[in-house]
């Protein structure tokens, strides 16, 4: 039985003039980017790149209309090498980038073409949160199902992943904050996925006390002081994304994708909404198991009893950033059972990932609770 691969090379660098240095970028490069990384990074740098901006096609999560619109460019360029520079949206873009003849998105997220790897890969995180950088999912909003859909597979994993923290430094709060309990939920499902083992233990344990810690320090320290502690929670984001890569996700994504579809709700946010009803629900009759061993971990951390930890974590990241009622968002209360629908049928892959199962009647309250 495997437990355990890591596949990209992990690389790291203070400035990102040293990467473009040891990495040689030219004209054989695609660079896929957001304009504003580019126009404060890239471009002052004089190099010879095929540029593509997939935020002119569409702002906010990648839709299966914008990935198709980058598809279509991409395929006017000559290269070899993709590197992708941004948030979880572009890199998510980006690795479907590298698959031989594709033209259309949901044929990708629906697995019906034959997955052929033909470019090399190289990620940049610029947020604090998806690890994509070293996972082999991808995320897309699909319209025409009004939900989000993820594909796992092999040939879209980055060759090297590359940190580079000064990329991180102008990051505006409210990304930083959601993008940071992005990492956090991928940490603490991948610790209580039934896939977990000692390996990625290890990281996501890491990758909890990082954060959490972070967070405490931050709080002290003032909410303006986030470039300080960037290093850390880029670091957390890598180790959170390395355990989920290797046991995979669960209920808080699978609750939070209908929200992030019909909604347009950044994913980190829409998962922020649901960890702690999650959590709450798993800690019902449980005597025994992992939750307990999370508890402690919190619970030493923010320095409470462990049976009141998840309280505490709630307490924590309301003072990090507010979460909306989810009527705030647009929702109405029909939503919660055709969002509970769309989560039993279209995200089986997830909830097969529980940490125990959750029944159709819980899933409800969870949202009933949240509206």
């Amino acid at each position: 039985m495997r437990l355990f691969r890591l596949m990209p090379e992990i690389h790291k660098f203070n400035k990102f003039k040293d990467f473009t240095e040891e990495f040689i970028l030219n004209k054989d490069d695609l660079l896929v980017v957001s304009e504003s990384i580019y126009n404060a990074y890239v471009s002052p740098l004089n190099l010879e790149l095929n540029v593509i901006f997939p935020k002119r096609y569409g702002d906010g999560e990648p839709s299966d209309s914008v990935i198709d619109k980058v598809i279509e460019e991409s395929k006017k360029y000559d290269y070899s090498r993709i590197i992708a520079i941004g948030g979880g949206a572009i890199l998510d873009i980006a690795k479907l980038l590298v698959l031989k003849n594709i033209s259309n998105t949901v044929d990708i997220f629906e697995k019906n073409i034959d997955f052929v790897k033909e470019k090399e890969l190289v990620m940049i995180p610029t947020t604090c949160g998806t690890g994509s950088e070293v996972t082999n999912f991808s995320v897309a909003e699909i319209k025409s199902k009004n939900t989000k859909m993820g594909v796992g597979i092999d040939e879209i994993f980055p060759d090297k992943a590359v940190l580079i923290p000064e990329l991180l430094e102008k990051l505006p709060y409210k990304v930083f904050a959601f993008s940071s309990i992005d990492a956090l939920v991928h940490a603490i499902e991948s610790f209580l996925s039934p896939k977990s083992n000692m390996y990625t233990d290890m990281f996501a344990i890491e990758a909890i006390k990082l954060i959490l810690k972070g967070y405490v320090n931050l709080l002290d320290s003032g909410k303006e002081n986030i470039a300080k502690v960037m290093d850390n929670f880029v670091i957390a984001s890598n180790f959170a994304g390395i355990a989920f890569g290797n046991t995979g996700v669960a209920a808080v994504h699978a609750l939070a994708y209908p929200l992030g579809g019909m909604y347009h709700v950044a994913h980190g946010e829409a998962n922020y909404q649901f960890l702690v009803g999650v959590l709450k629900l798993y800690n019902e009759n449980s005597s025994l198991g992992k939750i307990l061993d999370l508890n402690k971990i919190i619970g030493d951390i923010l320095k409470v009893k462990d049976e009141a930890a998840i309280e505490a974590l709630g307490k924590l990241l309301e003072e990090i950033f507010h979460k909306k009622s989810l009527r705030e968002y647009g929702m109405k209360e029909s939503d919660i059972v055709d969002f509970t629908d769309s989560v039993i049928e279209n995200q089986q892959r997830l909830l097969s990932n529980n940490y125990r199962e959750i029944s159709r009647e819980e899933i409800l309250n969870i949202y009933k609770t949240g509206y």
